[in-house]
């Protein structure tokens, strides 16, 4: 049975306006859902964040018991021992994750969409999420987003890139200066980190700005999208 008794997951989707020729994948916050995502960011920019060739896809991570919260039950994409920078990963949840993420990936490939067609990231743990679904499993995305997100101090994503050869997906990070949550340094860290090991990145700095998503970052996030996944020239035959 394997993966048939993992069910698919809950996804609120955005259809591009016309042709669709790419997907971006988005990733809640813990606690949240894919719906909840989409209704903040819409709040934000007062209309979805939709595009003319992009399919936007804000998937809801299944509830599980979350350790922060004292193992009581949270839509949260891993399980974390502690809100911090230094302490190991729960590398157990984040690996099944991946497997689950890895099936909406390939949902996208089968209805036609070239994985180097494909943006994934999210804001906070969603962020982490997708940098070690990119980074350890699927190198050949287009690109990797994290907003107010980092990795922890020995990440399994710094091991895997260790010896990576071939071009990895860009990153584009945005984090608030008066974060309290993720702190600013720790997705400083997790930036020059990555940058160390090979991985093209931007870190866009939001003074005063806290756990939160802001307008102004939704609108340099989706100038990059568009850069990363730009509209197809008409194929001639």
């Amino acid at each position: 049975v394997g993966m048939a008794a993992s069910a698919a997951l809950q996804r609120s989707v955005v259809s591009p306006a016309g042709k669709h020729t790419a997907s971006l994948i988005f990733l809640h916050g813990s606690g949240d859902t894919g719906q909840g995502a989409r209704t903040w960011i819409k709040q934000l920019l007062n209309q979805d964040m939709a595009f003319q060739h992009i399919k936007v896809i804000y998937p809801t991570a299944p509830a599980r018991p979350y350790t922060p919260m004292k193992g009581a039950l949270s839509t949260v994409w891993f399980d974390r021992y502690k809100i911090s920078n230094d302490c190991p990963e729960h590398i157990e949840s984040i690996d099944s994750m991946c497997r689950g993420l890895t099936d909406l990936i390939n949902d996208e490939i089968k209805s036609g969409i070239a994985k180097n067609r494909i943006l994934i990231g999210g804001f906070s743990m969603g962020g982490g999420m997708a940098m070690h679904l990119a980074y350890r499993f699927h190198q050949d995305l287009a690109g990797v987003f994290a907003l107010s997100s980092f990795l922890s101090k020995d990440s399994a994503v710094y091991q895997a890139l260790k010896g990576s050869e071939s071009g990895l997906p860009e990153l584009f990070q945005c984090h608030g200066t008066a974060d309290e949550l993720v702190l600013y340094s720790w997705g400083e860290e997790t930036n020059k980190m990555l940058k160390s090991l090979g991985v093209t990145t931007s870190l866009h700095t939001l003074p005063n700005l806290c756990h939160e998503l802001s307008r102004t970052e939704l609108e340099k996030l989706k100038t990059w999208i568009v850069k990363k996944l730009p509209v197809e020239a008409a194929k001639t035959n």
